[in-house]
């Protein structure tokens, strides 16, 4: 039997969407995001020709400056990521530095030989003397060695960073170089992906969308940190400081430490992740079929908490205490078997919320295409048009958007040390769950007669949020800026 709810579960899985609801068409955002979120951003999703505009810019200035081949600007750009103007004052304060630390040596073109070199080092055969060519670093093969050099750097997705043949010699191989050794076409056209992709990952203000088969790069305008970018093509929802998952108010480098240990503790937290609970009351067994903690079970309609199973009575909005760890006032230090067993525990209450709230939002998005269907059905039905329903549908965009701040408000939480600090953040998370569980119980049950309430609850739950984000968000940003991969 499943507690009442007009979802079916689904467990497809699928990427992150527009849980922040601002690529719809109905924008219920309309206030200075700058002022109102403490998660904004300043950045733009760039086409690839707009990003090879952007860069060839770049390389322009460099080159004209310097008067030095593109081919040599961009070896330097790569290895000085992209700052042109530095470059452009170290190398006049010290052109040598520069070139040594850019692994590039003054004059990079094609040098041929005498005749007095006769034998190629690599390959020990005698061509003629016009097939040989080298770097300026003054290391000289045949042709036939270097383009084979450079198709097996190729096709190991080496670009930007191919090397001189000669052992221990740092210098790379620029970009017109390589191209004169390579005549095959798909390996040239291949290599100008791989240098593409190279200038873009090594560029502090660009980063590609992680979504596969997404061509959208973003660009950062302002700011450092762990800041929330949504994709213009795909909508994926993306950290720009380490390309994970939008995370906040997580620090990066925290959340690569829990999705590690998740990873690592699988296994052990398997037992945890069923879908199914018996009834605390009549212990019948319940499906959970939709996103709201607040179950009801449909044989003796008793309300309980999906979480804790204790009576929903008890979870008013003054304190959510299922959302907190409680340690163990009487364990002894000196037992190890203690400890342990007391860390697995803490671990498997914050894994627990954090996989219900992950497994809410996939049955949220069920909750949004049911949405979609009643609307369309109440205005075929003659009962109001798609702006009288407008408050429905923005009630469960931002329900999403809640919920998917309080799932990484537990890593947060799991790795916070105990003092002030922990207790003010879980009682802020604690309201902040309470509100949603309020707002989730309505949106599935929601009619026309319910929208003053429904808004008021929106309202609430929405400045839970950004309470929040606004006390504890700013606290991780120098941690996270540093953690750019």
């Amino acid at each position: 039997m499943s507690a009442e709810s007009d979802m079916e579960y689904s467990d497809n899985d699928g990427d992150e969407y527009d849980y922040y609801g601002e690529n719809d068409d109905c924008d219920m955002d309309t206030i200075d995001k700058s002022k109102s979120d403490p998660e904004y951003f300043e950045y733009s999703c760039l086409k690839v020709e707009e990003v090879e505009k952007l860069l060839n810019e770049s390389i322009e200035l460099l080159s004209n400056s310097l008067q030095i081949t593109p081919s040599l600007a961009k070896v330097m750009l790569h290895a000085y990521e992209w700052n042109a103007q530095e470059i452009i004052k170290k190398y006049k304060e010290n052109a040598n530095e520069v070139l040594i630390y850019s692994h590039v040596k003054p004059r990079t073109q094609v040098a041929q030989v005498g005749t007095s070199r006769t034998v190629c080092a690599v390959c020990a055969t005698n061509p003629a003397p016009n097939q040989f060519s080298g770097l300026a670093c003054g290391h000289y093969f045949c042709n036939d060695c270097w383009g084979m050099h450079f198709e097996v750097q190729i096709s190991q997705g080496v670009s930007n960073t191919i090397q001189c043949m000669a052992q221990e010699c740092e210098v790379r191989a620029p970009e017109d170089f390589v191209l004169s050794h390579v005549p095959n076409a798909r390996l040239r056209e291949r290599y100008q992906q791989f240098m593409f992709k190279d200038h873009v990952k090594s560029h502090p203000e660009l980063r590609f969308c992680p979504s596969p088969n997404c061509q959208w790069i973003f660009r950062a305008c302002t700011g450092e940190g762990a800041w929330r970018v949504d994709c213009a093509g795909c909508e994926h929802l993306t950290c720009f400081s380490c390309g994970a998952p939008h995370h906040a108010p997580t620090d990066c480098a925290t959340i690569r430490r829990w999705l590690t240990k998740c990873a690592d503790d699988s296994e052990t937290a398997n037992y945890i992740s069923a879908h199914t609970k018996d009834c605390p009351k009549c212990q019948i067994c319940i499906e959970k079929n939709g996103g709201c903690n607040h179950m009801q079970c449909g044989s003796c309609r008793h309300d309980f908490c999906w979480v804790c199973l204790g009576d929903w009575k008890t979870h008013g909005s003054e304190y959510y205490e299922c959302s907190r760890y409680k340690e163990d006032p009487n364990l002894s230090s000196d037992s190890q078997h203690a400890q342990a067993r007391e860390a697995l525990k803490k671990y498997l209450h914050y894994y627990e919320r954090w996989e219900n709230h992950a497994r809410s939002l996939k049955l949220e998005e069920q909750t949004l295409a049911c949405l979609k269907g009643r609307i369309n059905e109440k205005v075929m039905a003659g009962e109001g048009t798609w702006i009288d329903w407008q408050y429905l549908w923005d009630s469960a965009r931002l329900l999403k958007r809640c919920r998917y701040t309080l799932q990484y408000t537990y890593p947060f939480a799991y790795y916070m040390d105990v003092g002030p600090r922990k207790e003010l953040f879980e009682y802020q998370q604690a309201q902040l769950e309470a509100e949603i569980e309020n707002l989730s119980w309505k949106v599935e049950r929601a009619e026309t007669t319910d929208r003053g309430d429904l808004e008021n609850q929106m309202d609430i739950a929405e400045k839970r949020r950004t309470t929040l984000l606004k006390d504890f968000l700013e606290f991780n940003t120098t941690s996270a800026s540093s953690s750019k991969v």
